[in-house]
């Protein structure tokens, strides 16, 4: 059990905290989980440092804040379905998996509540992850431009990701397979309407979902009558005010609400090798 207060202590003005005071191998009680869970909202993503635990500790974590899901297109664990190792082998120079600015599987209809990442190996420099505030980023926003997009609903398909029919795609995934096990798949490619801005479930409070990987166009318009409005939401959400930049060590575990932020993992150690964990917990159809 977990017991006394947790010290939250902000990394970064706009989004992210480090929680110091708190052991994730044990069970946390009713007090420590809602404290955590209330840093979560307040800050976006978490982070742990010098964290020790065992698959079915990380699973028991993730369950605590809702169900968890395996990959659509990537093999879990062979113990842990649910536990996706998100690896890059010191030999590899493709593309890293996460090497783009998006939310996760915004393709998809009940995208995911918020992803817990576990490092076990990692390099001794690069590889870091920058998260975005996507509140700031709508907040910011001209009160015109707000109401231009209140009510606006966007196309989204993973079809760059995972889409069967993209040969780049398929490429990035042959280079993927001396990592993981990645797969493309003709239902990727399925679209999937969700509006512009979302409300988040919890806080009430409203965020930009332009997952840049997966957005396609605007409901109801054609590509090229949606790329300029596109565009510019797409450079505005990464303006470094909205940002923080997580630095990656052995035992440190990210926990990020992917309903309101977006990320990018770095793609900046070749020649070192990278292993993490991924827990996904299930979410809500965006509103």
């Amino acid at each position: 059990m977990n017991g006394g207060e947790i010290e939250v202590r902000p990394i970064a003005n706009a989004l992210g905290a480090e929680i110091h005071g708190i052991d994730l191998s044990k069970e946390l009680d009713d007090a420590t989980f809602t404290a955590v869970r209330q840093a979560l909202h307040d800050h976006l993503v978490i982070f742990f440092r010098d964290q020790t635990i065992t698959p079915d500790q990380h699973l028991a974590f993730g369950r605590r804040f809702g169900e968890v899901e395996t990959h659509a297109y990537a093999k879990g664990l062979a113990s842990h379905p649910e536990i996706l190792p998100v690896i890059k082998e010191a030999e590899d120079r493709a593309a890293n998996f996460g090497g783009i600015w998006h939310s996760d599987v915004a393709f998809h209809e009940t995208p995911p509540m918020g992803q817990i990442l576990y490092a076990l190996d990692v390099p001794e420099a690069g590889g870091d992850t920058i998260f975005v505030n996507m509140y700031r980023a709508y907040e910011a926003l001209s009160d015109t431009m707000k109401g231009l997009l209140s009510g606006m609903k966007a196309v989204h398909t993973g079809q760059r990701s995972y889409g069967a029919s993209n040969s780049q795609v398929t490429l990035r995934q042959e280079k993927f397979s001396k990592s993981m096990d990645v797969k493309v798949k003709e239902d990727a490619e399925e679209e999937m309407v969700h509006p512009i801005v979302r409300t988040h479930p919890a806080t009430g409070r409203k965020s930009l979902y332009i997952s840049a990987i997966s957005i396609q166009r605007f409901d109801g318009m054609t590509k090229e009558e949606s790329r300029p409005l596109l565009r510019f939401l797409k450079e505005h959400a990464r303006r470094p005010e909205f940002t923080c930049q997580f630095r990656w060590k052995r035992h440190s575990i990210a926990f990020w609400d992917n309903r309101c932020t977006q990320h990018y993992a770095l793609n900046d150690y070749h020649g070192h090798r990278r292993e993490m964990h991924r827990v996904t917990i299930a979410g809500e159809r965006p509103f």
